[in-house]
């Protein structure tokens, strides 16, 4: 079973080989705006789903909501920002939580944390399968299997530790973030209203 855990997951690395795991702001990127980006992939569909049987004026709301979102965004830049300066050697939402408010809210913002990220890995993944298996409808019938696939492949990616994830995450990162800007649409759509260009997009 050691032979076994090895060869998917590495060998465990020693304290002292920890320094080394630092990455680079390209990949670093790849790792820490995975949250932000999977919204990006699926956000704008669902927002859409909501807003579309209240009728088509309620979809002029897409881009208000979207303009929120962004605020929601920056608050998010600028709260790591200062966290990094005010933690330089690491500090988490546990340890910033508990450090300025006390122990419990310290474990509500960790456990809350916990919660967010298997969501994220959980939705993020359904969205995928369910572009995966609208492009290929042959697929459909292994919708689960195909889920529980890529949850495999996560895990296992992120137990080899944050470099490899990294290595492996930068590639896929870097080619959706060239290719978004693509989906915006041209400013010569003829007469078309910003809303119907938005449903288009989507």
């Amino acid at each position: 079973m050691f032979r076994l855990k090895n060869i998917l997951i590495g060998k465990p690395l020693h304290n002292s080989s920890l320094a080394h795991e630092k990455l680079s702001k390209i990949k670093a990127l790849a790792v820490y705006s995975s949250d932000a980006l999977s919204s990006v992939a699926y956000a704008t569909e669902e927002i859409l789903w909501v807003l579309a049987p209240v009728g088509a004026f309620a979809l002029s709301f897409s881009l208000p909501i979207a303009g929120l979102i962004l605020l929601l965004l920056a608050a998010l830049i600028l709260s790591y920002r200062k966290t990094i300066t005010a933690y330089p050697s690491g500090g988490g939402a546990y340890i910033v939580a508990k450090d300025n408010l006390g122990q419990v809210p310290g474990l509500v913002a960790g456990s809350s944390l916990v919660i967010d990220y298997i969501l994220t890995v959980a939705v993020s993944i359904a969205a995928g399968v369910a572009a995966i298996t609208s492009a290929f409808p042959s697929l459909f019938q292994h919708t689960v299997a195909l889920c529980l696939f890529f949850v495999l492949v996560l895990m296992f990616v992120n137990l080899r530790g944050i470099k490899e994830a990294a290595t492996v995450f930068t590639l896929p990162t870097y080619i959706f973030i060239f290719n978004a800007p693509g989906l915006i649409p041209p400013t010569s759509v003829g007469t078309a209203s910003s809303v119907e260009q938005v449903v288009a997009v989507c």
